[in-house]
């Protein structure tokens, strides 16, 4: 029998632990398998992994030798938080004496940090300078800190992101005395040592949490016989060794959101657009911008921290969101659910049950407003109506739809409300979900400015079982286009078992060097490798915030090298099909620009516009704009042909100056130079990318006007 090679992802949700095992090379899935999430089993979420992994292997008649890649995403970073489970924490600050060290030494003594929930990190103080860092007296400080009732030792330094060592000291004097800890320098390399210190705070007071967790997993993957790594999820949506983990547990916050992102990303090939994690009682919206989720910093107790993770709202709004209603009206739909609720949904209940239905009016929880409505039956049964409901009396859940039910269960169930509300049983369905899309539509609104995606680019991603309830009427209404993936209840699990190595290095540079920047992706590389990234498959993106000169390098990179070439999957047809959809025009419409064996550029002219799209072999649309100009040159005339598209596309608004946004395909990667405030900053980022390229090698420049939404 020939041997397989398989990705292993499991993903941790609230309810249910899921597992999917793909084939490396077609990444179809070759088993599935699913457990309850095991929070109450004295291991934690580990106990429902480690179930869940060996289901899968078990039951799908997998060889733990096949097993090339294998990670799970975790709640228990969010969890930790969320419920208080944390350490106190003991911070040692460090800086230089006199005026300088009164400064820092406030900056450092972080109060304890409210989580939101009425529960708080405990923290504790003590400033030593610099001068006086050293073994013995670092030994001296931590043993006050415990007695003072820390379990957990921080390390912040003022100015560390220039030099570790006394960072790194007190990890050493830390793990000598047997205590686990958390240095800032670990989690950022960017100035600011308030926030830096309080990320060090947070990320140690869930290390012993996460210590457990992250030891009982790995040591049942061993024991099952497999050999590669076990890679996390982390919340910017790649994933990471579980060494590094244990350093940093803390990245790993939102990471089952960043999951369904990744599995979306890969089944819908999704370039921009506005995901939604839709389930019974929230929904979770981000954004995909040319093909990679929006990250941004976590924000914990009010504070920001320099913790990556997904650019998310979360809304108090679902698939199983309850009606409330007053004085023959409409009141509100959610934030309560048909599950807080303990009932069923209408839709989902058989219509020999619906039997004199009967209005009444509740409130779910102690506290909780008085107007939220049930149906009583003749049985004596109560149950609910629900967004679920609504979607499936109007028409928009299709039979393939999770969320698809009993649609005459429903009409009869809202016929009640519809009766006090003096309306038909189809407008009041209507009302409902327009009570919904009123609180879904200011956020997709805020994402498509703050990312500047425009309307005509825009494509609602929708995973969970909740989401055929919400994004066909919002899309209607918006009228924007939307996809509901195949696979949408494991699309988690998929994600997981499809990312790739992430590491991001992150530095304040006023004026970068072509040498500033090199230095950078070095560091970018070399700490994804650290990671388990192959090093010939790591490519490092730039990102530059204009306003604090904060240059950013994130590295992405396999774990290994995929078994799948570069050869076209997608033929020039296709492609030129899928450009066609995006721009909502026909095939016939659209111009070949550009190609080559791994890219096609496509345009079409609109008035004085073209509209771009950039697709690659796989069929991803990389690039897309409304207002854009693409050049084929080799890479030795790469510094003349920019000039001349940033002179071509350079915009003027009032009295504020546009920049365009450059992306340059090299090889088989896509650049995105976005956000550059000046031609020379864009050639000096730019130029790290051709010191070891070939002058004849041919490339693509795409130069962009971005008109916001």
């Amino acid at each position: 029998m020939e041997k397989r090679s398989i990705r292993v992802g499991i993903d941790v949700g609230g309810t249910h632990t899921k597992a999917v095992a793909l084939d490396n090379a077609t990444h179809e899935i070759v088993g599935e398998s699913i457990v309850m999430t095991s929070h109450d089993d004295p291991m934690g979420v580990a106990a429902g992994v480690i179930e869940c992994f060996e289901k899968c292997l078990t039951q799908n008649g997998i060889d733990p030798d096949d097993v090339v890649f294998i990670a799970h995403s975790t709640t228990q970073a969010t969890n930790a938080l969320l419920e208080g489970d944390v350490a106190k924490v003991g911070i040692i600050g460090m800086g230089a004496g006199g005026l300088e060290a009164m400064l820092a030494k406030r900056q450092t003594n972080i109060p304890a940090i409210d989580l939101g929930t009425g529960r708080f990190i405990e923290t504790c103080h003590t400033y030593m300078k610099v001068k006086d860092v050293n073994k013995e007296s670092l030994g001296k400080a931590i043993d006050e800190l415990k007695a003072q009732g820390a379990t957990v030792i921080a390390g912040s330094k003022a100015f560390g992101v220039d030099d570790l060592k006394e960072e790194l000291l007190v990890r050493e004097a830390a793990q000598e005395k047997g205590m686990l800890a958390s240095v800032a320098s670990d989690i950022s390399k960017l100035y600011g040592l308030t926030r830096r210190t309080r990320t060090a705070a947070i990320n140690g007071s869930i290390l012993p949490k996460m210590m457990n967790t992250a030891e009982s997993t790995e040591s049942s993957v061993r024991k099952a016989g497999i050999k590669v790594p076990l890679m996390i999820m982390r919340g910017d949506g790649g994933v990471m060794d579980i060494t590094e983990m244990k350093k940093r547990p803390v990245l790993t916050m939102l990471s089952g959101p960043a999951a369904s992102v990744m599995g979306a990303l890969m089944y819908l090939r999704a370039s921009n657009g506005i995901y939604f994690e839709v389930g019974g009682t929230s929904t979770n919206i981000g954004v995909i911008k040319n093909g990679r989720p929006a990250v941004e910093y976590s924000i914990v107790g009010g504070h920001r921290t320099y913790i990556n993770s997904l650019d998310v709202r979360v809304l108090g709004v679902a698939g199983g969101s309850m009606v409330r209603a007053a004085n023959g009206h409409l009141v509100d739909v959610g934030p309560r659910s048909a599950h807080i609720g303990g009932l069923k949904y209408a839709v989902y209940t058989p219509t020999g049950e619906i039997e004199e239905p009967e209005l009444e009016f509740f409130s779910p929880k102690p506290g909780d407003p008085e107007d939220y409505v049930r149906i009583k039956l003749k049985s004596g049964k109560r149950v609910t109506i629900t967004n679920s409901c609504a979607a499936n009396v109007l028409g928009l859940v299709k039979e393939t739809d999770y969320s698809y039910g009993n649609v005459e269960s429903a009409r009869l169930c809202m016929k009640p409300l519809a009766d006090y509300m003096g309306v038909s049983v189809e407008e009041c369905a209507r009302q409902i979900l327009d009570k919904a899309y009123e609180k879904i539509k200011p956020v997709i609104e805020e994402f498509a400015e703050k990312y500047r995606i425009e309307k005509d680019q825009i494509t609602l991603v929708g995973v969970g079982g909740g989401a055929a309830a919400l994004l066909p009427y919002t899309a209607k209404e918006m009228q924007l286009n939307y996809s509901i993936p195949k696979y949408a209840e494991v699309i988690s699990s998929i994600g997981v078992a499809l990312a790739m190595v992430r590491d991001v290095v992150e530095r304040v540079i006023p004026n970068p060097t072509t040498e500033d920047i090199r230095q950078l992706k070095k560091e970018a590389a070399t700490l994804a490798v650290k990671n388990g990234a192959v090093p010939d498959t790591i490519e490092v993106q730039i990102e530059i915030d204009p306003q604090t000169s904060k240059i950013t390098a994130i590295a992405l990179g396999s774990t290994e090298v995929q078994t799948t070439d570069l050869q076209l999957k997608c033929g020039e047809e296709e492609a030129r099909g899928l450009a066609a959809d995006s721009m909502h025009a026909k095939p016939e419409e659209v111009e070949t620009l550009i190609k080559n064996d791994i890219f096609y550029v496509f345009g079409r002219t609109v008035g004085e516009k073209q509209q771009v799209r950039l697709v690659d072999h796989r069929g991803f649309i990389k690039v897309q704009n409304s207002d854009a100009v693409a050049r084929l040159c080799k890479a030795g005339e790469w510094e003349e042909a920019v000039a001349e598209l940033w002179n071509a596309q350079l915009g003027y608004k009032t009295d504020m100056v546009m920049t365009p946004d450059f992306f340059l395909c090299i090889g088989g990667k896509v650049l995105d130079f976005s956000n550059t405030l000046s031609l020379e900053q864009l050639q000096t980022i730019m130029r790290s990318e051709f010191l070891e390229a070939d002058e004849n090698e041919p490339i693509i420049l795409i130069a962009a006007k971005t008109e916001v939404f």
